[in-house]
């Protein structure tokens, strides 16, 4: 019996080391998770907060440990980031956080984020009017609240004219 006591106890010391060892090696591999508005986010250590992908490394901590701006993960962006927490644009020199794809603005520069096989975007949601915007700030919708405000934001006026809010 004393036996039994001593390797259940082991088993136990293993068993805590190895949680132990496992919250070490969490710091990016095992972060994913949906935000609001199901966008990709950062799970913090208490494993209950998600911090939006672009609310990493934006030097205010959001996690309560700061893990989300900690120098292994903020100190050499993108490349510190975990993969998911990034999204590369059409030109591979431009990166922006991955909660930033389909969010209807064109952050990339370049329409890369929101059309196009690499962004893989749905088509506009019902808070949106599909068009060729007149701004660069907009790629193929543009929101339903510019509908009938006097100022031309689809090529077509269609945003003034057939849109409503």
């Amino acid at each position: 019996p004393p036996r039994c006591v001593c390797v259940t106890s082991l088993l136990l010391l293993a068993a805590t080391v190895a949680i132990k060892i496992a919250s070490l090696a969490f710091p990016s591999a095992n972060r994913l998770c949906a935000a609001s508005s199901n966008r990709t986010g950062f799970l913090c250590d208490d494993r209950v907060t998600c911090v939006p992908a672009s609310q990493v490394c934006d030097r205010t901590s959001n996690c309560r440990d700061g893990e989300d701006e900690q120098e292994e993960l903020c100190g050499d962006l993108p490349r510190s980031l975990p993969p998911y927490l990034v999204f590369r644009c059409g030109n591979p020199a431009h990166w922006v956080y991955a909660d930033k794809r389909c969010n209807g603005i064109n952050d990339c520069g370049d329409c890369s984020d929101e059309m196009g096989s690499l962004a893989a975007c749905p088509p506009c949601g019902s808070a949106w009017w599909s068009c060729s915007p007149v701004f660069h700030e907009y790629c193929a919708c543009v929101p339903r609240s510019l509908c009938r405000d006097s100022v031309q934001h689809c090529t077509s006026w269609s945003d003034e004219y057939l849109c409503t809010p």
